[in-house]
């Protein structure tokens, strides 16, 4: 194992909107101290802005909502840095500079700077008041692979796996607060697009009572490595062999399945006339995508 990459997925309840960042330093100390190995650690959807569904969701979510250059971010820079891990805190609600909201994930390096933001996409309309962000994003950790965003809603639509591998995503971290009875759908989803790109993914659900659970991680030929029986609050932890993903792309998924393999240079274009695009074999290979700006 060349490039091992040591995870801890947090299956929690959310907490509550506008709550201090210092409880969930609290919360995130206490799974360093059970796994010290931990080199990254990843929590679900919207951890740090739980609503009270009795309430006034959305005024809730303005409430909390704050800039990313706002106390909130750079309070989290801190407690990676202090900790000396890759912190991905699930997303918040991010106010925008005309005022918008976005659920925006983010990823802070053991330095404690922000490595990279991601606004939601695929926002589950009509339910979700966020506008949606207009890019994909990856990052990368020195000398291990590159991780890229999706967040919840997102894994249904399949042409975002697609981009974050095709952008050089080794993993996809997708953080989930799914309350709703497909979660089990969302796990087919998790080993679908870990199967088609030949990557891993690491889905992470919210808690019961108000989430479903489930979370798990897919290796890049679609096998589940661990995962949450239930709904019940849990740390799934695993080391990820990031040169799984090469070997699944050089020999073939269960040594047969070559996909970014598939075209030749000397194969014709193929329109997609639902996207105004094509396919073009001289760019069909992961990581030609580079690294998009976060």
């Amino acid at each position: 194992m060349s490039r091992p990459l040591p995870i801890a997925l947090v299956q929690a309840p959310p907490r509550p909107a506008g709550a201090p960042v210092s409880g969930f330093a609290e919360e995130v100390e206490a799974v360093m101290r059970r796994f010290p190995q931990t080199r990254l650690i990843v929590f679900p959807e919207l951890h740090l802005c739980g609503v009270d569904e009795g309430e006034d969701a959305d005024r809730q979510l303005q409430d909390a909502a704050e800039p990313l250059d706002g106390r909130r971010v750079a309070e989290l820079g801190r407690l990676a840095r202090d900790l000396g891990v890759w912190l991905l805190p699930g997303s918040i609600c991010e106010r925008g500079p005309e005022g918008e909201l976005f659920n925006t994930a983010l990823a802070f390096s053991p330095d404690g700077e922000p490595a990279a933001f991601y606004r939601k996409v695929f926002p589950w309309r009509p339910r979700e008041p966020y506008v949606p962000g207009d890019r994909f994003v990856v990052f990368d950790i020195p000398g291990t692979g590159r991780v890229g965003f999706s967040i919840c809603y997102d894994a249904w639509f399949p042409e975002v796996a697609r981009h974050l591998a095709w952008m050089g995503a080794e993993v996809i971290v997708n953080p989930v607060m799914t309350t709703t009875s497909d979660r089990a759908q969302e796990l087919v989803l998790a080993r679908a697009n870990a199967i088609v790109n030949q990557v891993f993914v690491v889905s992470v659900n919210t808690a019961g009572p108000l989430g479903t659970g489930r979370s798990l991680v897919v290796d890049p030929e679609g096998l589940v490595r661990t995962e949450a029986p239930g709904e019940g609050a849990t740390v799934l932890t695993d080391v990820l062999d990031l040169d799984h993903v090469t070997r699944a792309r050089t020999y073939g998924t269960a040594g047969l399945s070559r996909m970014w393999a598939q075209f030749t240079d000397a194969d014709a274009p193929i329109d997609l006339p639902l996207y105004g695009g094509r396919i073009d074999p001289r760019r069909w290979h992961p990581g030609q995508g580079g690294r998009t700006p976060s």
